[in-house]
């Protein structure tokens, strides 16, 4: 009996981690620029800035993971949007500083790996750093028979972008009388579901393959919508107006993440009639009988990035993105308090 099998019987089959490392590879290569220095089987990734092309770069990096919404995946048999999850949720987070992403990396662990699910993982990493001109340069896969129960899994990333010195969104231009502009989520993105999956699956009893009244389509398929990135999004309103903060609304909700950016002496009022809430919200609200004051705690609502801008650039996002709305203002205070 050779040392790999009895690896095996103990939980970790090498060699089935060894057949997939090739088609990985590929799938990294594929979001190879110049700049990245390759060398298959390095114990790090290398990355060129020579070329960056800036006169005072200030390196931002992010770590973040998907949560509970891969137990959804698994249970869906629906894998490919986690890794797509995973990478915009760590570009949205990088736009708050005002950083354009460079780089990705991730680290995946599960009980035992099951091929499938993590080729598409990792081809869902793939098209969401192609689509962000962003390198996908390594990561690392684990094995954990006795920290993970039979099919489950975790996901994490670590993204590093670089933005100007003089172009770091630090909050400290923001002051009362500008205006808080919302663009939409395309879900609940990656926050939340261990809520969601309490009122929807656990207390209501619904099925992942059915289609509850208003969503459309089949819960499944709409708690698994892939969270949306805004690098586009903000990349146009940047060469229109002066973003003076950006908020992404993850965990924590709207009072959460929107204080992190405010400047001393200055809070802000959310409107929440400003916009109407997609019908998955308004499921949840419904059968677990939710405090509307906990749902903007806990969930995006609907409104997945803000930009604070002044009153008049504001009018300027609104002719520019049909779908944005003026979702609220900054005042004088400490605060931040949603008006529903």
């Amino acid at each position: 009996m050779t040392e790999s099998s009895r690896y095996a019987q103990a939980g970790v089959d090498i060699d089935a981690g060894d057949r997939v490392k090739k088609r990985i590879a590929e799938l990294c290569r594929n979001t190879f620029t110049p700049r990245v220095l390759h060398r298959d089987g390095a114990f790090g990734g290398m990355f060129s800035l020579d070329d960056l092309k800036m006169k005072s770069p200030v390196l931002v990096s992010s770590v973040d993971g998907v949560g509970t919404k891969v137990k959804v995946a698994s249970a869906h048999g629906q894998h490919r949007g986690i890794g797509m999850d995973l990478v915009n949720h760590c570009i949205d987070d990088l736009l708050c500083c005002g950083a354009r992403p460079l780089m990705f990396l991730d680290y995946f662990a599960c009980h035992k790996l099951d091929n499938n699910v993590l080729l598409q993982l990792v081809e869902g990493m793939s098209d969401a750093c192609r689509a962000a001109g962003m390198s996908l340069i390594g990561g690392e896969t684990a094995q954990m028979s006795d920290v993970y129960a039979p099919g489950e899994y975790d996901l994490a990333g670590t993204i590093i972008g670089a933005v100007e010195r003089d172009g770091v969104l630090d909050g400290k231009s923001i002051q009362p009388g500008d205006v808080l502009f919302g663009l939409p989520s395309s879900g609940l993105h990656t926050n939340g579901y261990t809520l969601a999956r309490k009122i929807l699956l656990e207390e209501a009893g619904l099925d992942l393959s059915s289609t509850p009244d208003g969503l459309g389509r089949p819960l499944g398929d709409v708690l698994l919508e892939p969270h949306r990135s805004y690098l586009a999004e903000f990349d146009k309103a940047s060469a229109a107006v002066t973003i003076k903060g950006v908020a992404h609304i993850t965990g924590g909700g709207f009072e959460g993440n929107i204080n992190r950016i405010l400047p001393e002496g200055c809070g802000a009022r959310v409107n929440a009639g400003a916009w109407t809430p997609p019908p998955l919200f308004m499921l949840m609200q419904t059968l677990g009988k939710v405090n509307p004051n906990e749902m903007y705690r806990v969930f995006n609502m609907g409104i997945g990035l803000i930009l604070i801008v002044s009153e008049k650039d504001g009018d300027t996002l609104r002719s520019l993105f049909e779908e944005g709305v003026i979702a609220g203002e900054v005042i004088a205070g400490d605060r931040v308090t949603v008006e529903i």
